[in-house]
């Protein structure tokens, strides 16, 4: 039997610290797994479920998208996994009298935590213009309701249509499509706030925004670096991708602010050594840089490899590179002062992973969201493709740019089209194919649309999954934004922030989840996903959907388009609603990668898609080569009596969904307000260990954003920063302190102050 919600609210509780872990997985992570999963599941369910989980007849997990090798396991799913499964496949449930007994300005008071154990929604609620609570609607009144409040807008841009990672490629193209047929290309998404700086720098130097390796390669490499990034807690099935490339005689580098555990030591739950054993050391070499010092050193690389006598492959630079002499000539005067007090390392770690550097053929590059979420990101990541461009490390077996995605399906996702800023290839080929003219005009992005909001430009917010509120940087200020709306519209399966701070109306539409089995009268369908390496594959729900008349988000989308465009509009979207492999073929006809859509993804395993700089070094950028870019080194300006704070994910938790309140391997249990700091850093700020501080951010703007009552815990981050969890601390981010050019938020770099307590909690 699975365990009944909580009804008391334990995420406001004291933490309780501990020494951080030096290693990962292994037995704990097995036994934690199955106690969690149990819990929302009971055992029969959970047996039956993640046996199903990333397996080429099951479903592809509701986590992150890391990609599934050739053969999978018989438990092909991580720690992490097991959780996001058990929290959508939950049998608890919540129903019409839950929102009865609560009012919204109690949910309110509520954590995140508390709201998402509630359990899956079951039906359609309304949250009428004055009311107090939610109240059951039904399907086609919420679809008329919102037709109603589409055609009172002025323009179709008064409309945002934001879409989670976690949104099948069917739904998502039927999503972008019915949002141009509207007339509006407001499609912002979760990577505006993750990876849109990975995307565009690779889209400038490399011509497309997708990383450029396989899991192949990452077993063909001879030096694997790992910066920004921790796979341990965010992408846990990478670590046995990494202990597999150990074996095979690859050299791993982390680069990071904090020591992480999964870099540290793997005890992989499939074999015997990490079960019984020590387990697998991966990193070699670990460079804990400050923060924002990323740029500084993969310079301070170039310098040494152009330097070096045979450094450089000079026929892969003069056949397939541009710009590569304005690029040497700006590494070369790189000042050796500037990359130290910019990374904060000895420079002979710096020459020793230069060493590895030119020892090494075949060097591959991952990072995730500690490179893209400051201000130079974008240029940071472009001098990561300097790096890989010198030595020719791109379009090489066992070599490439590996940008580690979030959400299961967040790449796939702006595959189908969900972009604010869409090619004008994408828009004449979705017009001729349905033979209407898109509009051209850039749409809002997300911290855009939070602007819009804020400014009465956009009235209806419509989101397809996530939590915008708890995703989203200067929590107040877009709180008061969404509030501003008349209408916000969340299609999700579970309770969240977003559902309780809502337009003058509100509706929930509750949907079917990766687990659930999808049976339309033309019968059992399944839909697609796009996993972090390009790969496409099947994604089948077997379980009984938690209540009847559960649409799938395909359906929902489908629905809502016929309302809102009418009869006469002549897309087939019952069509679409009822066999999607009718929409697969239009998706064929659209996506380049997509033809025999239908056939290819019902291989087992899938297939890739192509990506020129991989498979051909072709590059489809504007000089029609790989772009050498010139990045002025920048650091932060952190002044006396502050730090710099990032913020970041614990062990118990995936983006904002919260699982609970450990992050065990940083040793702390029992609570999230938490603030992560060096110990020579918090004395010389007379911070005492398990004392407690309010957090404010500092910005140009002058405005007071605080965070109060968190407890400060000595940790071995590096020198000058900070760190604590979102979305926690998201109220620290200024909306306007974006990473040029992308403009994601700059959550990985909010300059703070501390002062006493001021007793909130």
């Amino acid at each position: 039997m699975a365990k009944p919600a909580p009804q008391s609210d334990p995420a406001q509780d004291a933490p309780v610290v501990s020494a951080p872990q030096h290693a990962a997985a292994g037995l704990p992570a097995v036994g934690h797994s199955l106690r969690m999963a149990t819990e929302q599941m009971g055992a029969r369910r959970t047996l039956a479920t993640l046996r199903k989980v990333n397996q080429p007849d099951g479903f592809d997990c509701p986590g992150c998208a890391w990609p599934e090798p050739g053969k999978t396991h018989t438990a092909e799913f991580c720690e992490n996994g097991a959780k996001a499964v058990a929290e959508e496949a939950t049998e608890r449930r919540i129903r019409a009298e839950f929102f009865a007994a609560h009012p919204v300005a109690e949910l309110a008071e509520r954590s995140g935590y508390w709201l998402g154990q509630q359990g899956r929604l079951t039906q359609p609620m309304l949250l009428d213009e004055g009311a107090t609570h939610y109240t059951p609607i039904a399907w086609d009144d919420a679809f008329a309701l919102i037709a109603e409040e589409l055609r009172a807008l002025d323009t179709p841009d008064g409309a945002a249509f934001y879409t989670s990672g976690r949104t099948s490629n069917e739904a998502a193209f039927a999503y972008q499509l019915f949002a141009r047929r509207l007339g509006t290309n407001n499609l912002p998404d979760c990577s505006n706030m993750c990876h849109e700086s990975s995307g565009s720098a690779l889209t400038e130097t490399l011509g497309v925004g997708k990383g450029s390796v396989s899991l192949k390669d990452l077993y063909q490499a001879d030096l694997i670096i790992v910066a920004g990034q921790n796979p341990g807690t965010n992408h846990p099935r990478m670590l046995s991708a990494l202990e597999r490339a150990k074996r095979a005689g690859a050299t791993v580098v982390s680069v990071n602010p904090l020591p992480e555990a999964g870099l540290e030591r793997f005890k992989n739950p499939q074999n015997a050594r990490g079960l019984a054993g020590h387990g697998t050391k991966l990193t070699d070499l670990f460079l804990q840089i400050r923060l924002g010092g990323d740029l500084a050193l993969f310079r301070a690389l170039n310098q040494l490899v152009l330097d070096a006598d045979g450094g450089v492959d000079e026929e892969f630079v003069a056949r397939h590179c541009h710009g590569f002499e304005e690029f040497a000539a700006e590494a070369r005067q790189t000042r050796r002062e500037e990359v130290l007090a910019a990374t904060g390392l000895p420079w002979e770690q710096i020459e020793e992973l230069g060493r590895l550097v030119l020892s090494s053929r075949k060097i591959i590059v991952c990072w995730a969201m500690g490179l893209t979420q400051h201000k130079h990101a974008v240029p940071t990541i472009r001098e990561v493709v300097n790096f890989l461009l010198l030595r020719g490390n791109v379009g090489r077996p066992g070599a490439g740019v590996c940008p580690v995605r979030g959400h299961s399906n967040v790449q796939g996702d702006r595959t189908m089209g969900i972009f604010e800023r869409p090619s004008a290839a994408f828009l004449d080929a979705l017009g001729g194919e349905f033979g209407f003219e898109p509009p051209r005009a850039h749409g809002y992005d997300s911290v855009d649309t939070i602007r819009a909001m804020r400014d009465g430009r956009v009235k209806v917010f419509f989101a397809m999954g996530g939590n915008f509120v708890a995703a989203t940087p200067d929590t107040e200020v877009t709180e008061a934004a969404m509030r501003r709306c008349r209408l916000t519209v969340h299609v999700s399966t579970k309770l969240n922030r977003s559902h309780v701070v809502t337009g003058a109306r509100a509706l929930i539409l509750p949907t079917l989840g990766r687990t659930d089995r999808d049976v339309t009268a033309s019968g059992a369908q399944f839909v697609s996903v796009e996993d972090s390496m390009g790969q496409v594959h099947s994604s089948r729900g077997g379980l009984r959907p938690p209540a009847p008349g559960l649409l799938s988000e395909v359906a929902i989308v489908c629905r809502l388009a016929r309302a809102a465009l009418g009869p006469r509009d002549d897309v087939p979207w019952e069509d679409f609603a009822d066999d999607y492999d009718t929409l697969r073929d239009r998706i064929a006809r659209v996506v380049p990668g997509f033809d025999g859509f239908n056939d290819k993804v019902r291989r087992p395993g899938g297939f890739t898609l192509p990506h020129g700089p991989r498979d051909s070094r072709t590059f489809p950028t504007a000089t029609g080569l790989a772009n050498f870019t010139v990045n002025p080194l920048t650091a932060p300006e952190v002044p006396p009596g502050r730090l710099l704070l990032q913020t970041l994910r614990s062990h118990d938790q995936y983006n904002t969904t919260i699982y609970g309140l450990d992050d065990r391997y940083r040793g702390i249990t029992g609570g999230r307000r938490v603030v992560l700091v060096n110990p020579v850093d918090a004395a010389e700020l007379g911070l005492t260990e398990g004392g407690y501080v309010d957090l404010v951010g500092e910005w140009k703007d002058g405005v007071e954003r605080r965070a109060p009552h968190f407890k400060v815990v000595h940790y071995p981050v590096a020198r000058g920063g900070a760190a604590a969890y979102y979305p926690e601390t998201n109220v620290l981010v200024p909306l306007d302190s974006t990473a040029d050019i992308s403009n994601t938020p700059t959550s990985k770099a909010v300059l703070i102050r501390f002062e006493p307590d001021s007793g909130a909690s």
